[in-house]
């Protein structure tokens, strides 16, 4: 069991190291700005609102990809609060994303990390290239500005995007349901 806990501290060691080297310095505002925007352009509503109107100005395969990415959403979050809930772990300390701190005080997995593998992989299976090719762009980015403007560890979104693929194989399994119901 020591040897256990080690190797969890050894890990935890590096964690804060990565996420040291990855988090934008206060002085560089321009840059942590943009990473403020990019964070955000990561947010459930955003997504919730997209598949909206994906839903409401599609066709029949945008209302079936709205459907399965909506599915996910909710799917994603629940799993992810569920998952905060047991750990508890508490987000870098510093003062950055004060409305992420306030909503949610856990980081561990992240939520956005989640919802960003979720959304790569329904966009390869479901189409079109072009949206699969935008959100494989944006996703990394938007990842990686979690960790910047210091609201995430490196590890919560590793774990993020580990728990994405998983539910989102899970999703995939339920997607022709879930798109004939509607």
């Amino acid at each position: 069991m020591e040897r256990a806990a080690g190797l969890w501290g050894r890990l935890l060691s590096v964690d804060h190291v990565l996420t040291g080297l990855l988090t934008l310095p206060r002085q560089r505002r321009v840059l942590r700005f943009c990473a403020l925007g990019l964070a955000h352009s990561g947010d459930g509503p955003v997504w919730v609102g997209l598949a909206a109107a994906a839903w409401l100005l599609g066709d029949s395969r945008w209302k079936d990809r709205a459907i399965v990415a909506f599915a996910g959403l909710v799917l994603a979050e629940i799993v992810v609060i569920a998952v905060k809930m047991l750990f508890r772990r508490q987000r870098p300390p510093g003062g950055s994303g004060m409305i992420y701190r306030k909503a949610d005080p856990y980081s561990f997995p992240s939520g956005h990390a989640a919802r960003a593998t979720m959304l790569c992989i329904v966009a390869g299976h479901l189409g079109p290239l072009a949206l699969f090719i935008v959100i494989v762009a944006w996703s990394p980015f938007m990842v990686l500005s979690r960790v910047g403007i210091g609201i995430h560890y490196v590890f919560d979104v590793v774990a993020g995007i580990f728990l994405g693929w998983v539910l989102t194989a899970l999703l995939l399994q339920f997607a022709p349901a879930l798109a004939a119901a509607f």
